[in-house]
């Protein structure tokens, strides 16, 4: 096949909730952007991809560029699972219609984003959780095994114990709260109606109920501080393995970064550092990585390697 210089790069950063692109041109001039549904490849190969092509079309109608241009164009792919070697492989093996791709996962590209390709740390606590290591060109992975074996600190988790303290004041067995009361009268006082939502949540809907936490621990109720500060503690050991492993400093992400901060300990405050940049940002870094690269019918393997 003829070779052909590749002429933009394109950031996908795919998550559980949604999936962005940014489309540039190789001096990173942003042409155009995307965005649609999620990008998950745990949840689905072809999914993933349909999504990841619903967000490149508008980005490319936003450049006033044809598909065509797609043929040109390397891509720095951050999706959710990308660290899972085996989905990873198997995404690589569909129809892509990029003349080169890097896929990693959407922890990774944070964090390259977040200290601007250089070597750094970030601990994202959302409604999951997951530390991340960009040291010596290799990633370093910390948590980020799920709802069922991980997500320390996350919004999941914190969610679930507020709505079990609940159940267990409504039983009698632990003191009741505001907080409490406020949970409890969501299911009318119903133990049954708790155990039937609970069988069924998903973690986003145990995480619904992170930020009423937060909220009654301003207003000093004892159990929605108890629940926080146990969330604030779980971040530490998160924090502590990432120093382990060789972090100086650490980005805190995701949408319970701000409000668990100031329950973190001196000494894991000052491991904190503000991004860089976001996770297109590192998608887009990732994407640099092959500025060089030309067409080809493979995908291009990463020179960061996990």
């Amino acid at each position: 096949m003829r070779a052909m210089q590749l002429e933009y790069r394109l950031g996908v950063d795919g998550g559980g909730t949604g999936c962005r692109v940014r489309l540039t041109d190789r001096s990173g001039n942003v042409l155009g952007e995307g965005y649609a549904g999620p990008a998950n490849l745990a949840l689905g190969l072809d999914s993933t991809l349909h999504s990841v092509l619903n967000a490149v079309t508008q980005a490319l109608g936003a450049a006033n560029l044809p598909s065509s241009a797609l043929a040109r164009t390397c891509a720095g792919l951050g999706l959710a699972a990308g660290n899972v070697a085996k989905l990873r492989q198997a995404f690589a093996q569909l129809s892509l219609p990029f003349g080169a791709a890097v896929i990693r996962s959407d922890a990774e590209v944070a964090c390259l984003g977040a200290h601007n390709g250089q070597a750094g740390a970030i601990l994202i606590l959302g409604t999951g959780s997951q530390g991340v290591l960009h040291e010596g060109g290799r990633f370093i992975t910390v948590g980020g095994w799920g709802f069922a074996l991980s997500d320390a600190g996350s919004g999941a988790i914190l969610g679930r114990e507020t709505v079990r303290r609940a159940f267990s004041a409504l039983e009698g067995i632990e003191p009741s709260s505001g907080l409490t009361e406020t949970v409890i009268n969501r299911f009318a006082h119903d133990r049954s109606a708790m155990l039937e939502w609970a069988t069924s949540a998903q973690p986003k809907n145990w995480a619904e109920f992170a930020p009423l936490v937060f909220e009654r621990a301003k207003q000093l109720d004892p159990v929605a501080l108890e629940l926080v500060r146990d969330s604030a503690r779980s971040a530490e050991k998160m924090l502590e393995r990432l120093k382990a492993l060789g972090a100086q400093c650490v980005c805190l992400m995701g949408g319970l970064a701000e409000p668990i901060k100031p329950y973190l300990s001196a000494p894991y405050s000052t491991l904190l550092v503000p991004a860089q940049g976001d996770a297109l940002h590192g998608a887009l870094l990732l994407a640099a990585t092959h500025k060089d690269a030309v067409r080809s019918d493979l995908i291009e393997p990463s020179r960061l390697t996990r």
